[in-house]
């Protein structure tokens, strides 16, 4: 009930606060549905979030423990949540505050906190490691696709696939994309082409949809069964923004399911066209390295010893004839030398030789014996000698000795 109160007779301020406090008070514990704006945790137990009204421009600050927020799981900003708050006022400083007593996410901000739990569960184990991720093949024998049955996704994959390559084999095993049984029905297709031994690469292609549209592809049998894949997959799910979980255990996440068919074969006119420059930017060095070569090569037959090789020779040829001239004059030299120390000796002799001595007048004697007599004691009276002049032999007896004296 309102205090008596008037100018004359006012109530102390302090009455009047406890007045609102207990009026607070008095509302009690109550259940609301919010957004969650802001969370700002600290290393301290009591933690601070904002929260505002779902239809109105409406919020206001909330104090919660750490265990209240934590036992909500996931909480992103943006979630919808129902909450349990008591109002507080405090005397001091006549501030409201709201505080937290129970929190839970509800509609779509529950889903996400359940896909947010599940990826922590997944990535803990090591599925999202980027050292698990395998290449894509360059030139696929086979590429699989699983997708929905007549839908864009398909088109979409198969018409850029033939246009890019059109050489290029697709496998394809149609699935349910949406729905309760979609995740089963996308391993079932997954398994039959992962067994496929010419199926070299695997497409998931689906088109955009709501988050609830999208949830097969978050199915944790499904993500397990992409991850266990022995080929690589290359998940293709909604568009650029949507990020179900089997994006993050894929091999290659691509933004589209025309990205996908952009990724998992080579654009023909686009290689062909690098092949084409690719030749003529060899055939451009191997023209510049002949022209090196060409110019090193005329450097090496310009020089003179390669414009005539005998010319080198023409200094050793002057060098040889010198030589020669040399020689032949050193012998020739020699040669008279000896000569004239030959006629010298060959005088000698002759001067000393019998034959010289007996043109002198001179004879030699000789024994019927041969020996030769150049004594009178050599010879006897009445022997047989013979005396060989210059010109021819005497015989001679001897009848008559005379001895001279060695002295006279």
């Amino acid at each position: 009930m309102a205090l008596p109160n008037s100018k004359e007779q006012p109530q102390p301020l302090g009455r009047i606060v406890m007045g609102v406090k207990g009026w607070v008070d008095r509302l009690g514990e109550v259940w609301v549905e919010a957004q969650v704006v802001e969370i700002k945790r600290r290393n301290a137990p009591m933690q601070f979030l904002t929260l505002r009204d779902r239809s109105a421009d409406i919020s206001c600050q909330v104090t919660s423990s750490a265990f209240v927020l934590d036992s909500a799981g996931p909480l992103p900003e943006g979630s919808s949540v129902v909450a349990r708050l008591k109002a507080r006022v405090w005397e001091r400083s006549t501030a409201l505050n709201f505080e937290c007593l129970e929190l839970h996410v509800v509609g779509e901000g529950r889903l996400l906190a359940q896909l947010e739990q599940l990826k922590r569960k997944l990535q803990a184990e090591g599925l999202f490691d980027p050292a698990r991720k395998r290449p894509l093949p360059v030139l696929p024998r086979a590429i699989g696709l699983v997708t929905g049955r007549d839908s864009d996704a398909e088109r979409d994959v198969l018409s850029n696939i033939r246009r890019r390559f059109p050489a290029a084999r697709v496998v394809v095993e149609h699935a349910l994309v949406q729905g309760p049984s979609a995740a089963a029905s996308v391993m079932t297709a997954l398994a039959k082409l992962d067994r496929d031994d010419d199926v070299d690469v695997i497409v998931l292609a689906r088109g955009g949809g709501s988050m609830e549209d999208l949830l097969p592809f978050s199915d944790e049998g499904l993500v397990r069964a992409v991850a266990d894949a022995r080929t690589p997959v290359v998940s293709a799910i909604g568009h650029e923004p949507d990020t179900p979980i089997v994006d993050y255990v894929a091999d290659v996440r691509a933004s589209t399911p025309t990205d996908a068919a952009k990724r998992v074969v080579p654009d023909v006119a686009e290689e062909l066209a690098h092949v084409v420059d690719a030749r003529q930017r060899m055939a451009a060095a191997v023209s510049s390295m002949i022209m090196v070569e060409q110019r090193r090569l005329d450097e090496l037959r310009s020089r003179p010893v390669l414009l005539d090789p005998t010319s080198a020779f023409v200094a050793h040829y002057d060098r040889l004839a010198l030589l020669r001239h040399q020689l032949e004059a050193t012998i020739s030299t020699r040669l008279r030398d000896e000569q004239s120390e030959l006629a010298q000796l060959l005088t000698s002799v002759r001067a000393m030789s019998p034959k010289k001595t007996l043109e002198r007048g001179y004879a030699v004697l000789v024994g019927d014996d041969g020996t030769s007599i150049g004594v009178t004691g050599d010879a006897t009276i009445g022997a047989r000698i013979h005396a060989h002049l210059s010109d021819g032999e005497l015989g001679l007896d001897v009848v008559d000795i005379t001895e001279r004296s060695r002295d006279g």
